[in-house]
């Protein structure tokens, strides 16, 4: 018996060798050029499935038929699409897709994404959030997902890539740390330290100076009551006036996400030990003596 090429016979077919043996041809129907580096291999076909979906995201959509073939006598289409997903999967896939578009306009990472995915399938199979809209719930959770992945964003930088206010993002918080009996790392100041400076464009001694400042401040109580952020943010006014890289209280507040009356308030606090905190080898540009007072 001659050898047959392969291309003669479709996918599924029977090939018999001369030995005998029977070999089904599990290849594709088709001739694939995913080795001549297409951006889409065309034998893999429709996306892939989603494991967090009851239904496992298997469903075909039928688009609107044009041609007179696709209508019958009396002018209804003869294809129509059944409802296989269910409310609630296709409540979650919504919820995904706000929750992957938040995390690209913050340039989270997949992992983080992953998380943020599997936290609100908990919270909305459980039902203990009734009545809370899923916006809601779903910019909560990409909170809590970046905090246990430890990189933390803060509330206001949440709320800015979604259309929930603050408030109600830290009530969702609090319900779901209550209802999935978990917890999340306290924040410090050294969390938000690189990425504010990194924005600021300040250089790296402004940088490690900032993060000594805030870390002092703690260690010596000068601030009691203020949050991480705010005294990252005053921290950082204090390094870049000493520097000869200068940024106004606005600046730095646009970037941390608060108030320039904020920022004073925890710069007031640290300015009496001022000659304390700075690290013994940083070199000034404007002497502490000649720092603002505000």
């Amino acid at each position: 018996m001659l050898p047959v090429p392969s291309s003669v016979f479709n996918a599924g077919c029977v090939l018999l060798t001369q030995s005998g043996d029977r070999v089904i041809d599990v290849g594709s129907e088709w001739r694939t050029f995913s080795n001549e580096k297409a951006l889409k291999d065309p034998s893999r076909v429709g996306d892939a499935q989603n494991p967090l979906l009851n239904g496992g995201d298997l469903t075909t959509m039928i688009s609107k038929g044009t041609g007179a073939a696709s209508f019958d006598e009396f002018g209804n289409s003869k294809y129509q699409n059944r409802r296989t997903m269910s409310s609630s999967d296709r409540a979650m896939l919504n919820a995904f897709k706000e929750i992957s578009t938040m995390a690209d306009r913050i340039n989270l990472p997949r992992n983080i994404i992953d998380r943020t995915n599997n936290l609100f399938k908990q919270v909305y199979e459980q039902k203990s959030l009734k009545g809370r809209a899923n916006d809601a719930i779903a910019s909560a959770c990409l909170y809590i997902a970046c905090r246990q992945e430890g990189v933390p964003r803060t509330f206001k930088e949440i709320c800015a890539v979604s259309r929930i206010s603050k408030k109600e993002i830290g009530r969702c918080f609090k319900l779901i740390l209550k209802a999935l009996e978990t917890s999340v790392d306290l924040i410090t100041t050294g969390d938000f330290m690189s990425r504010f400076c990194s924005n600021l464009g300040l250089p790296k001694q402004v940088q490690m100076a900032a993060t000594f400042i805030a870390r002092k401040a703690v260690e010596l109580d000068l601030v009691p009551g203020r949050s991480p952020i705010s005294v990252a943010a005053a921290a950082i006014y204090m390094a870049s006036q000493a520097s000869a890289e200068k940024k106004t209280q606005k600046e730095i507040g646009d970037i941390a996400g608060v108030a320039d009356v904020t920022i004073r308030q925890s710069y007031r606090l640290i300015y009496p030990r001022a000659a304390e905190l700075f690290p013994p080898d940083f070199k000034f540009d404007t002497p502490v003596d000649k720092l603002p007072q505000l």
